[in-house]
């Protein structure tokens, strides 16, 4: 591990674990506590914290600890993107995927991806993830750039 990381890297590296901890977390709450189930798209968002967690790890256990936060980063970012185009697919700015927001149950697709199950101030559980998930790797990777004043 590099001991050299100054404090603006040590709260990338947090932040590149907690983020996507956090809302990983919060959508497992949704489906097991509040029956929210994830649609196809959902579980797309779901992968990308998946890996986002796992190079968070990687950053605080191998070489190059920065390069690894950074792919952190943008795996978080990715998940933020899903989470854009399942935003528009919710509220009808674009087409889906045709399995996942079409009446045809015959494919074991059981939630659609064109219907927000919840919302909070007009915003569904994609747009949430997709602004946290957006906003978190643009503060990671802009943590990443700065580099501490000598005092």
């Amino acid at each position: 591990m590099d001991v050299t990381l100054d404090a603006s890297d040590r709260l990338a590296r947090l932040l590149a674990f907690a983020i996507p901890a956090l809302l990983l977390s919060g959508a497992l709450i949704s489906e097991h506590v509040f029956g929210l189930y994830p649609c196809e798209m959902c579980w797309w968002q779901r992968y990308g914290h998946i890996a986002a967690i796992g190079l968070a790890f990687l950053g605080a256990i191998a070489p190059q600890p920065r390069l690894w936060v950074g792919l952190a980063a943008l795996a978080i970012a990715v998940s933020g993107l899903i989470g854009v185009a399942h935003v528009g697919v919710e509220y009808g700015w674009w087409q889906g995927i045709t399995a996942c927001s079409s009446d045809d149950f015959n494919s074991f697709v059981l939630v659609r991806c064109d219907k927000a199950e919840w919302t909070l101030w007009g915003i569904s559980l994609a747009g949430w993830n997709a602004l946290f998930s957006l906003g978190g790797a643009m503060a990671i990777w802009a943590l990443l750039l700065v580099k501490e004043k000598a005092a």
